[in-house]
């Protein structure tokens, strides 16, 4: 007599999902692996022009209140009031661009700083939004200077102070290049920080095997 056959035991059985498809790590949330969704990334990048354009009210204050003064002198000649610099070899008025450029690099600087740690993964909008900021604060801070500075009226401002009197000309950007200043910086700052400290992408394609381990005593 024979004993009675016994089926085999049924096949391993993975689990229910596809071990193609790794699953989200423990406490990653939708929102750091997809962003937030392209409405919610406008409405920050709205945000983030909105402030940073703002921040151009400091910056021209500052300008205004850092920036060299360059001294003109006013006279009859011809028994017409002409207007020229009393110092023809000074290097007042490339120190008028040079401030701005500077005070424009460190404001793209903090701004980038700031919408970094706002939002540490970034995205084309936000991006954007910085670099459109930082040109309407820049255009910003430039008509507060000038507005902030002596009169435009140069004529009437020699006339007021009496001939041979020294007085300070209105405050001028003659490169106009230093308006790119906060954009270009801020664009550089903000790239570099994601590319250093930014959030890494998970692999697209995970190994469902796991990672071999090797035999022991090898």
């Amino acid at each position: 007599m024979t004993a009675p056959l016994t089926p085999p035991p049924p096949p391993h059985q993975g689990p229910p999902h596809d071990a193609w498809q790794a699953p989200p790590a423990a406490g990653t949330s939708a929102y750091e692996q997809d962003g937030p969704g392209m409405k919610t990334e406008v409405l920050e990048a709205v945000a983030v022009t909105v402030a940073v354009a703002l921040a151009g009210v400091l910056l021209g204050l500052l300008w205004w209140w850092l920036a060299p003064h360059v001294p003109l002198v006013g006279g009859l000649v011809d028994k017409k009031w002409v207007v020229y610099f009393k110092d023809t070899e000074g290097e007042q008025a490339i120190g008028v661009d040079g401030t701005f450029t500077l005070l424009a690099v460190a404001f793209g600087a903090v701004s980038a700083l700031g919408v970094f740690l706002m939002r540490r993964r970034g995205g084309v909008p936000l991006v954007v939004g910085l670099a459109v900021g930082g040109l309407l604060g820049s255009l910003l801070a430039w008509r507060i200077g000038v507005w902030l500075g002596p009169t435009q009226n140069v004529i009437a401002h020699a006339q007021a102070v009496g001939k041979g009197v020294t007085f300070s000309a209105p405050l001028k950007l003659n490169a106009k290049g230093a308006l790119l200043a906060w954009s270009l910086a801020g664009l550089v700052v903000h790239l570099g920080l994601t590319a250093l400290f930014g959030p890494r992408d998970p692999e697209p394609y995970p190994s469902p095997y796991g990672t071999a381990t090797p035999p022991a005593g090898s």
